[in-house]
Order: C-alpha cells, then sequence, then structure tokens
C-alpha cells in the first residue's frame, strides 16, 4: 500500500526549510512616517527589516548590519535619498537600492542611475509593483554573491592548477635534467674510451713501457684525467641546479676553451668520418660563462653538425669579436633563420661570436622552428636523444647569451652563439 505523509508532518518540513534560508534584510529609509509603516506592513512577513527616518541613521544601521536591499525616499530633510544612495554604494557597492520620489525629474533619475540604483518607483506606490522590484533587487543581490563566490572559487582552482603545473613542469624538469647528464657526460666518456683503446693498441701487453711510448701514455693520461674532470663539473653543475643553487658565472677564456673542445672532438668518430676545422679568435677574449656550460654548448652544435650527414662534409668552428652590439632588427624568424633567447640576450658590446658552419644538406624550413624543443629528433629513434639543442638553449638562457640559426637546402646551416665578453680591469684603463 502506499504510504502517506501527515499534513503535519509537511507543515514541519516546510517550516524546517524555511529556517534553514535566512531571511534577507532590507532597509527602510523615508522621513514620513505614514510611507515608512506602509513599507513595514508589506515586507514584515518576508525579510528582517531595518527602518530609519534620515539618512544619519540608515548609514549607522548600514555600518552595524549586512544589508541585501534598499528603499529611499529621494527627498528627505537633510540627507538626500541621493545622497544617502551614494552613501550606502561606499559602505557596500553590492546593496541593491530602490528609489522613491513623488517628484520625479530627469535630473534625479540621472543621479540615481549614476550611483548605482537598481529602480526607480513612484509614490503612491502600486504593492504588486514595490514586491516585484523588492524581489528582483534581492535575487540579484543573491545572483552576485554567488558570481563572486563562484569567481573566488574559480580563481582557487586557478592556484591549484598552477601549482599543479608547476609540480608537473619540475619532475618534468628533473627527468630531463637526469637525461641530460646522462647526454652531456657521454662525450667526455666517449673521449676517454678512445684515449685508453689508442693506450691499449701502443702499448698493448709490454711489460716495460718507455721512451715515446712512456711520453705518449703520460699524454694520454693527462687527457683522460682532463675529461674525468669534465664529468665531475657536469655532475656538479646538474646537481646545483637541482638544489636550485645558482653559483656565481666565472671568467672563462674562449680560445682555452676551443682547444678543449678541439680534443673532446679529435676521437669522436663522427670526426674521423669528415672535416674539422677550429678557428680561434684572432686575440683571446674572456666570457661570463660557466667553463663547462660553454663547452657542452659547443659541443652539442658540433656534434650536429658533424652528424648532419652520412656524406663526407666539412665543419668549421670560428670566433670573433663584435665591438659593437646587434641590431637586432635584422634577425626575423623565417623559413632559413631562426633567432634563440631574444628576451633574455644581454645585448651589450663587446660581444663574443662564436660560429659552426657545415656544408651538409640544412634543415628543411618545417623542421627548423622545432629543433630546439626537447627530445625532439629527425633521427632514426634510439639513435639519438633529442636533447642537444635542448640543452644549448637552456644553457644559453642561463648565460643570457643568443643564438643565430641560419640555413639554406643543400648548403648547409651556420649557428651563431652570441655571449657577452668580459673586459678585464687592465682592459678597462687601457
Amino acid at each position: 500500500m502506499p504510504s502517506s505523509v501527515p499534513s503535519d508532518t509537511n507543515s514541519k518540513l516546510a517550516d524546517f526549510a524555511e529556517a534553514e534560508q535566512p531571511k534577507r534584510t532590507l532597509l527602510i529609509v523615508d522621513d514620513e512616517e505614514g510611507p515608512r509603516q506602509s513599507l513595514r506592513v508589506v515586507f514584515k512577513q518576508d525579510y528582517n527589516l531595518l527602518m530609519a527616518e534620515d539618512g544619519i541613521s540608515a548609514i549607522e544601521l548600514a555600518k552595524k548590519n549586512k544589508i541585501d536591499a534598499a528603499i529611499l525616499d529621494i527627498r528627505m530633510v537633510g540627507m538626500s535619498g541621493i545622497d544617502l544612495l551614494g552613501q550606502l554604494k561606499s559602505l557596500d557597492p553590492d546593496i541593491e537600492v530602490i528609489m522613491l520620489t513623488a517628484y520625479e525629474t530627469i535630473e534625479s533619475l540621472r543621479q540615481a542611475l549614476r550611483y548605482g540604483a537598481y529602480d526607480f518607483l513612484n509614490k503612491p506606490f502600486d504593492i504588486a509593483t514595490i514586491r516585484s522590484a523588492v524581489t528582483a533587487a534581492i535575487e540579484r543581490r543573491s545572483l552576485a554573491a554567488e558570481i563572486r563566490n563562484n569567481s573566488q572559487k574559480l580563481q582557487g582552482l586557478q592556484v591549484e592548477l598552477q601549482t599543479q603545473r608547476l609540480e608537473q613542469e619540475i619532475v618534468k624538469n628533473r627527468g630531463e635534467i637526469y637525461a641530460s647528464v646522462i647526454h652531456d657526460i657521454n662525450g667526455p666518456i666517449t673521449v676517454i674510451s678512445g684515449l685508453i683503446q689508442m693506450i691499449n693498441q701502443r702499448i698493448g701487453d709490454a711489460a716495460d713501457v718507455s721512451g715515446k711510448d712512456l711520453e705518449m701514455v703520460k699524454d694520454r693520461l693527462k687527457r683522460i684525467t682532463r675529461q674525468v674532470t669534465n664529468c665531475i663539473e657536469i655532475s656538479r653543475r646538474y646537481l646545483g641546479f637541482l638544489k636550485q643553487h645558482s653559483g656565481e658565472p666565472v671568467r672563462v677564456l674562449v680560445n682555452q676553451t676551443l682547444v678543449d673542445l678541439g680534443e673532446l672532438l679529435k676521437v669522436h668518430p663522427y670526426t674521423k668520418k669528415n672535416q674539422l676545422v677550429i678557428q680561434p679568435l684572432a686575440e683571446e677574449a674572456a666570457v661570463q660563462v660557466n667553463g663547462t656550460d660553454l663547452i657542452q654548448i659547443l659541443l652539442n652544435l658540433a656534434l650536429n653538425a658533424l652528424q648532419c650527414s652520412e656524406q663526407l662534409h666539412r665543419v668549421e668552428i670560428r670566433g670573433e669579436i663584435q665591438p659593437q652590439p646587434l641590431d637586432l632588427s635584422h634577425f626575423v624568424d623565417g623559413p632559413e633563420d631562426l633567432f634563440v633567447n631574444r628576451e633574455g640576450f644581454n645585448n651589450q658590446a663587446p660581444l663574443v661570436a662564436l660560429t659552426i658552419q657545415d656544408d651538409g644538406p640544412g634543415i628543411a624550413p618545417e623542421v627548423l622552428p622545432k629543433i630546439f624543443q626537447s627530445y625532439f629528433t629527425t633521427k632514426v629513434q634510439g639513435q639519438n636523444t633529442g636533447l642537444g639543442l635542448s640543452i644549448v638553449h637552456r644553457l644559453l638562457r642561463e648565460a643570457h647569451g643568443a643564438l643565430h640559426a641560419h640555413t639554406k637546402a643543400g648548403r648547409g646551416t651556420l649557428m651563431t652563439v652570441y655571449l657577452p665578453s668580459v673586459v678585464s680591469e687592465s682592459d678597462k684603463q687601457t
């Protein structure tokens, strides 16, 4: 049998629902007792009423209570309804105000609208009309509060989402750093492996090493020690990055770095397959960047050039001093040109320009914009990590340097790294 709910239960539920919804507060301000009491009779069952006979009393009530809507008489002794409207809006811009007047003028209407009045009604008022106006004003107030709350919730969600994105980016960056460590250390390890092979081929199982063989072993051991030091510096640099410790940049000699670069590339398999030429600066200069970072920038660019083609080709690395700042308006990105780190570039003269040029096949226009993205590679999957040029990009940002890539199909690619030169105190005095 269907169950029925007693009428007294329905009544209790309705009372409970009503109790759950607190009454809104309505302020009524009129300097005439008759209209003020008439409005009180109309709204006493629906709202918490606050009554005032002048503007000053109304302001005191507004300071002590949260008012949802107000009905104001425009013409009152002392403070006018228009002035009171402005005062109430300054206390709480979300109060919805209905203006009453027996003497409507265009100017008073304009003033009321300018101060943000919700509605404008004439005396004597119609009960249905004023009820409808107050109901609509209260609903507008509720909607404004709901929109504000939702906006605050949305802002909170956006902050939370941004935090999650930052955390994900940190995890991603750390993954890239770990991969970068392996990638960067691979260069020195390749050199070390090649040098050890040379020693083994030269002395084999000899019981005694002397003369030229001994000198060769000493030379190779010095080179191996240098590469081991490079591995240690690379590890320290990445560990410092993970710990977010930014060490002070050091003064690095460019030509000495090019010598070290030559040592790294000398035993690389792709160097043996192609022609490599390194032209140092006419006079030694220094740049303010971590020495290992500069090695990694040049090494990654050089290896990229050496590996651009399986056909025999030439790679030239050269340096020169730019005595004037670059005119960046001349560097326009396009199908054959890409300028990296334009915004973060410290374009102060003198600059050191280090160019890596090859006469290989060039870079396709659709590929050029992507080459500095992490994990992007044109090689067969498994043959290349796609991290080399993204490492260059990051290290250039940290050094406030820049890079200009220029390429032509069938005629090769030219990568030019720009770094601010460090001028010594003796140079400044001369």
